[in-house]
């Protein structure tokens, strides 16, 4: 096999968001669209959304949630009903003021001052106002709740800054929004979703999060709480992963969600929302990735083992074609991670080296290679993405089992891959979550001294709110800190806030993030 080595050409350590960068592009992930903040999602890129999309649908109908679709396009009038969600979007949205573009005498367009709209469109940028509406249709008694749903979507949020898969002005995501009777049943809804999101991102993307609460200055625009799933990337800051949102009955209020209840009196809904985003992708770009590009767990794999034979165009090549063929088909038969194994037989042309490492800069979990000397032995050339490298010799590291073999321990190879990347993972993490500082200082030097990639820091705190809560978030500011939650399995409070000196009430997670 051909030793030759195609890794990327910045490191991790050297220059993390140069890296992040480069992975998109040499595992083909996605492309600059020549929209600002927007993206071309490619193949592969959209394969592992579209695997992660499976996966949590799954999860989602399983829980008795509906998936339906509403307008990309909602009226002006539904935000301005909800003042503090509008406040939170305002500098956000992207709005449509006219319908129809006329020439403008030199040669390009402009709009016609005659098609302006009677009321301007939001681009949808999030759904709870037009979801309000049909709710308010559909919800008559007690008797039609819980009322659950979910859409799959685009969402454009006009941001400044962007990077692709973790803010671009345009992403896709699912947003569940659910309507319900009583406030206890509202809260179990928000739990049961973010403890989805736990699970999707632990079991599907081995990715391992800290649940819990947003504090009060981090709450979606409306809400009354707000609870997320944080996980910690390779240089130590935090991704926001998923929220889940208890509304109460703000919503319900401004679109008039109401029903008669048991007893024939009108009541209002309790509402949810919750979503996870293309945002995930590169969160597993980040958590998992290595020097040598993408590695991707088999769970969201588009393809779990690509098989490329050594071909020579020469007339042997249809032998040697067939035999992998007999061998993707027997793979393709096994069953991993609760379903069929997905392979492919790469064919296309060119040097057998060369696709390997296109494949294992993707991240494919397994990466066969057969030659003519393989196929008359009856063996393949087997290459682990998470164990790449011979450590003795520096070399791949392939073993050359009997194909026959492979096949009977390739969905226990699939699965120990998996597990592989989240202890990895989760090892790294809570290896860098710094506890029992008890000092602002202490928390800025952490920051300040704490090396390329401080991590996090747990504190303890007295949850202030109003002006006192603003003193802190500025104060986190001028460090650019920011709290991500309160984990729901901290240990209880046993000291003072870090930041009042009042008796604290609960521990928080204090990081730099995305």
């Amino acid at each position: 096999m051909s030793q030759i080595r195609h890794a990327l050409t910045v490191k991790r350590e050297d220059d993390f968001a140069k890296w992040y960068q480069e992975v998109i592009s040499a595992a083909d992930l996605a492309e600059e669209s020549g929209v600002r903040g927007c993206m071309v999602i490619k193949p592969w890129g959209y394969g592992i959304w579209e695997r992660i999309q499976r996966l949590m649908d799954d999860r989602i109908k399983a829980a008795g949630v509906q998936n339906c679709y509403f307008p990309l396009f909602i009226p002006l009038a539904n935000f301005t009903r909800e003042a503090e969600h509008v406040e939170g979007f305002a500098k956000e949205m992207a709005v449509v003021t006219h319908h129809r573009l006329i020439a403008d005498g030199k040669g390009g367009l402009i709009p016609d001052p005659e098609a302006k709209l009677e009321e301007p469109l939001v681009v949808r940028p999030t759904s709870e106002t037009i979801i309000g509406d049909a709710m308010a249709r559909w919800v008559q008694s007690w008797r039609d709740l819980p009322l659950l749903t979910n859409q799959w979507a685009n969402v454009v949020r006009w941001e400044m800054r962007t990077r692709m898969f973790l803010r671009t002005s345009e992403f896709l995501w699912q947003e569940g929004h659910t309507a319900h009777e009583t406030r206890e049943d509202a809260l179990a809804e928000t739990h049961r979703a973010l403890e989805m999101y736990r699970a999707c991102a632990e079991d599907d993307l081995a990715l391992p999060v800290i649940a819990g609460e947003k504090p009060e200055n981090e709450r979606f625009p409306g809400a009354v709480e707000t609870w997320s799933i944080e996980a910690m990337m390779q240089d130590g800051k935090a991704l926001q992963a998923g929220t889940s949102h208890y509304l109460g009955n703000n919503f319900a209020h401004a679109a008039g969600i109401q029903f008669q209840d048991r007893e024939g009196t009108q009541q209002y809904c309790h509402t949810t929302s919750w979503g996870v985003s293309t945002r995930m992708i590169g969160g597993v770009i980040m958590t998992h990735g290595d020097d040598d590009g993408l590695r991707v767990p088999p769970a969201i794999a588009p393809q779990q083992i690509v098989i490329i034979p050594m071909l020579r165009e020469a007339p042997e090549d249809a032998e040697l074609i067939a035999y992998c063929e007999t061998v993707r088909a027997a793979l393709a038969s096994q069953i991993a991670l609760g379903e069929r194994v997905r392979v492919l037989l790469d064919t296309k042309p060119g040097k057998a080296a060369a696709k390997r490492w296109d494949w294992v800069r993707k991240g494919a979990p397994v990466i066969i290679e057969v030659g003519p000397r393989d196929m008359a032995e009856g063996k393949i050339a087997v290459l682990r993405r998470d164990q790449l490298w011979n450590a003795a010799n520096g070399k791949p590291a392939f073993t050359y089992p009997a194909h026959g073999d492979f096949v009977a321990e390739v969905g226990a190879v699939l699965e120990a891959i998996q597990v592989g990347l989240y202890e990895e993972a989760k090892a790294r993490r809570d290896a860098n979550i710094t506890r029992g500082v008890t000092e602002w200082q202490a928390v800025v030097d952490h920051f300040d001294k704490g090396g390329k990639y401080p991590g996090w820091v747990e504190v303890e705190w007295a949850k202030p709110t109003g002006v006192a809560l603003e003193a802190v978030v500025e104060k986190l500011k001028a460090v650019k800190l920011t709290i991500r939650n309160v984990p729901r399995e901290a240990e209880p409070a046993s000291g003072t806030c870090i930041f009042t000196a009042a008796p604290a009430v609960e521990r928080i997670l204090v990081a730099r993030a995305y």
